[in-house]
């Protein structure tokens, strides 16, 4: 099964465990992968045998590389089921929601890759480890979607502006990186992840949510974490002044266009800048939205807007030409809807936020499945 779901025994109580398994595609999310994941959280909601959920997954490349979009593509341009781009959407949103708000506490473990629904996923876990090798993204301005499954929520809490300068970059933060802004609690090697599970195993949980939340707590204060000062510099703090210099104003063209003028010999900063050179123009107006947009908005409502927008994105063009570029014909060539970001009229984006849904019909509930 792509998804494994073991229930592991304790002294007293049992773990649910959730291993995303196939990291042939770097444990990329299919709607089985989600409808598994979904049901067997579901279940473990309700059983009281079950005191914490462990999320992580197979293999050394990848803890997960988001939405397989790529099997998408036949249902994206008229070869497959129209209706399943829409359908694995909500089912993504509504188990990264139930993740957010899960009765018991929730460990990520996540290494290798980690990329807009991966990222979507340890974001919404309650304690967040991460190993050395980790790569964080929110790449989607180069398929022509936009960072989704939450982003609009956890990216506004990045310091300063650097949600927005993630969301039109795609920019890679490595694993100090990712500590220094808070998108991850703590570093352990790829190989005390077993050992951790075995701990866990040994202690005695009792069910109530705040006790075993506390244990859980001190148990991983106490766990044996890397001395950070032995990790990779991260790119931040080389650049973190300068990306609060460029992004600063309330017209997004001039933005862009500072950030395409700044020059720099680093590598890192290069890649970013290219990425947003060659991105979607409709995704940096997303971005620029959400961002705004997502600042006053519940968990919720969060979702709900994310979920139009992703929706609205199945019905434009750009999306499928951003999965042909990158991932089918990878010619890297996008010929997207509009050339520039200046050129994009604004009913365009405007039709990705409309008031859809309401607490009578909120897509998050499990009972509108």
């Amino acid at each position: 099964m792509p998804v494994a779901v073991q229930e592991l025994p304790c002294r007293e109580g049992h773990i649910g465990l959730l291993t995303l398994d196939e990291p042939g595609t770097l444990n990329a999310l299919t709607e089985g992968m989600v409808s598994q994941a979904q049901q067997a959280l579901a279940q473990w909601a309700e059983d009281s045998r079950i005191c914490l959920v462990v999320l992580q997954g197979a293999g050394d490349r990848a803890f997960c590389a988001g939405g397989n979009i790529r099997a998408l593509y036949p249902d994206l341009t008229g070869k497959g089921d129209p209706e399943a781009p829409s359908r694995f959407f909500a089912a993504e949103y509504r188990l990264d929601y139930t993740l957010h708000r899960f009765p018991k506490p929730v460990v990520g473990i996540a290494g290798g890759i980690v990329m807009g629904g991966g990222l979507g996923l340890l974001a919404a876990c309650r304690y967040r480890l991460i190993h050395p090798d980790v790569t964080l993204a929110m790449p989607e301005i180069s398929i022509g979607l936009f960072p989704d499954v939450g982003a609009s929520w956890f990216l506004n809490r990045l310091p300063g502006r650097l949600g927005l300068f993630m969301g039109l970059t795609g920019a890679r933060l490595n694993v100090s990186d990712a500590l220094r802004v808070g998108l991850a609690d703590m570093v352990i090697e790829n190989a005390q992840r077993t050992n951790l599970l075995a701990r866990l195993q040994e202690e005695r949980w009792s069910g109530e949510k705040a006790a075993d939340d506390n244990r859980l707590f001190r148990l991983l204060g106490q766990f044996e974490a890397l001395d950070y000062r032995a990790l990779e510099r991260g790119h931040l703090e080389q650049h973190e002044q300068t990306i609060a210099r460029l992004s600063v104003g309330d017209e997004l063209p001039v933005i862009v266009e500072q950030l395409l003028n700044a020059q720099s010999p680093d590598a890192w900063w290069q890649d970013c800048i290219s990425t947003l050179r060659n991105g979607c123009p409709v995704t940096a107006w997303l971005v620029w939205h959400q961002i705004q947009k997502g600042q006053q908005m519940s968990l919720k409502d969060v979702f709900r807007m994310e979920l139009a927008m992703a929706q609205e994105c199945t019905r434009r063009p750009d999306l499928a030409e951003g999965i042909r570029a990158l991932l089918v014909d990878k010619d890297r060539s996008p010929r997207w809807s509009y050339p520039s970001v200046a050129d994009v009229p604004e009913e365009v984006i405007e039709r990705h936020f409309p008031p859809v849904w309401d607490d009578n019909s909120d897509p998050m509930a499990l009972d509108s499945v």
